[in-house]
């Protein structure tokens, strides 16, 4: 019996390219407006479906797909006189998507500027300066777009 993915079954059927993994879970609009809204420091369901005006039962699907993901957590909470309900917070999974956000935000700003400007602005915490998305190399120059490939590397059996 083959091990099982509990996003999409068993694992020998996950797609060999880690961008159509990644769009499994993070490749629907709703998904990555959810993360949007919990990096906002909204962390309860009725938060993230005001700001966003979701639908309940879609909103449920998205957050319980991030879960099981493992790209967020709940945890229990109780106001007096409630319920038990749940709030969502990030993994450690959950914050490197950060980085996903902030690119799409990057290219939107260039790409699909609003008349009126941007609506945020990424800045450090610790000194407020303005950041950019952008490539690396291990010695932490910045590599111009132009200059990086995705080069196919062969895999088992190629």
């Amino acid at each position: 019996m083959s091990p099982e993915n509990k996003i999409s079954g068993p694992i020998d059927d996950e797609p060999a390219c880690s961008i159509e993994r990644s769009l499994q879970i993070l490749g629907e609009r709703w998904a990555l407006l959810v993360l949007r809204e919990i990096f906002a420091d909204r962390h309860r369901f009725a938060e993230i479906q005001a700001s966003l005006g979701v639908a309940p039962n879609l909103l449920s699907a998205r957050l319980k797909l991030l879960v099981e993901a493992g790209v967020v957590r709940t945890r229990t909470y109780q106001e007096p006189g409630s319920r038990h309900r749940r709030s969502y917070h990030l993994t450690q999974a959950g914050e490197e998507s950060r980085i996903v956000l902030a690119a799409l935000q990057q290219w939107g700003d260039r790409h699909r500027p609003r008349p009126s400007g941007p609506s945020s602005f990424r800045r450090t915490r610790s000194t407020g300066e303005v950041v950019n998305v952008g490539f690396v190399d291990e010695e932490g120059r910045e590599v111009s777009c132009a200059e990086v490939a995705f080069v196919v590397e062969p895999g088992p059996g190629d």
